[in-house]
């Protein structure tokens, strides 16, 4: 018998990252990619893209070192969040709940059997724009900000783990997520995996780390719509000094328009230039991509990735390591 599926997490609501260089991360997502402050609170900025509906998708806090503070998932219903917490609870990972935030009610703290931090939550708070930012199109939040070339949404997070496995059946048999897209290895183990809860591609991917470390981010990606975006992003990126991981190109695995940079406080940013395709099908079969597939799975058009591309995530790993890997 077939395992039933489980709707019980929605969507991811936001994601809060680290950063050195708090000022200059600010910089970065409010003047060139056009994001809304929404509030500051301690060592932390609220940010969100001007299609983002909730009070920020994205959470700047200032620390030592770049990488992910937590990864937060909305559920479908107050009662769709109490299974899920009792769903995490049985598998020792549950840290508690938490409900002093700005910008949502009580949440349930978790990690991954990798250690990355997570929550789950019901109540959120919507954005209101004040009278200046208000727009005619009733069902877009605000006004199209004109500053850089401003993203529209948050769209995924790309995690590094040290073991994939426990990372992959956690989302999938706690939380709920689907299997999109994975790359399987001739040695039978997976080397990354696409997961969702929507009709999205992934929400969620999961990469093996080369140099073994845990709970760290690959990186965060906020979405444009239009892949002529790319390169107008590209133009200001260039002249305003921002470093260029890869892109823009094309994704097989996806089929995404993409860009990849470094925000000046050390964390990876994707931009997407459309969508790739969407699952409506309930019955999906993942699409395996094995070794001899990947070339046009990993770039379908474009330059190809650098070899540091699939070992930088953050917090840093000293990259002399990477001589070790067999």
């Amino acid at each position: 018998m077939e395992k039933e599926p489980i709707f019980d997490v929605a969507q991811l609501a936001h994601v809060e990252i680290y950063s050195p260089k708090p000022d200059e991360t600010l910089w970065f997502f409010k003047e060139l990619l056009g994001m809304e402050e929404t509030g500051r609170r301690g060592q932390s900025v609220y940010l969100r893209g001007y299609e983002d509906f909730y009070h920020h998708t994205l959470k700047v806090t200032e620390a030592k070192e770049a990488g992910l503070g937590h990864v937060a998932w909305r559920t479908s219903s107050k009662q769709a969040l109490e299974r899920r917490v009792n769903a995490v609870k049985e598998t020792g990972l549950g840290k508690g709940w938490f409900d002093d935030e700005d910008g949502h009610g009580a949440a349930y703290q978790f990690t991954t059997p990798d250690g990355h931090k997570m929550e789950l939550l019901w109540e959120v708070e919507y954005y209101q724009a004040p009278e200046e930012k208000k727009t005619p199109l009733l069902n877009r939040p605000q006004k199209r900000p004109t500053r850089g070339v401003p993203v529209r949404r948050l769209d995924h997070v790309n995690l590094m783990a040290s073991e994939m496995k426990p990372n992959v059946d956690f989302m999938m048999n706690q939380l709920g997520f689907n299997l999109r897209e994975h790359v399987r290895l001739n040695n039978g183990t997976d080397a990354a995996a696409w997961l969702s809860v929507s009709p999205l591609v992934h929400e969620i991917a999961m990469m093996g780390d080369p140099l073994g470390g845990k709970a760290r981010m690959h990186h965060i990606c906020y979405w444009y719509g239009y892949p002529q975006h790319l390169s107008d992003i590209s133009d200001i990126f260039t002249e305003n000094g921002i470093k260029f991981d890869a892109g823009p190109g094309k994704h097989g695995i996806s089929q995404a328009n993409f860009l990849y940079v470094f925000e000046p406080g050390g964390n990876r940013v994707e931009l997407f230039g459309d969508a790739g395709y969407l699952i409506f099908d309930p019955a999906w079969k993942p699409v395996t991509w094995k070794e001899e597939d990947l070339e046009k799975g990993i770039i379908w058009y474009g330059s190809p990735l650098p070899q540091e591309f699939f070992m930088y995530g953050t917090p840093v790993i000293d990259h002399k390591k990477a001589a070790n890997i067999g």
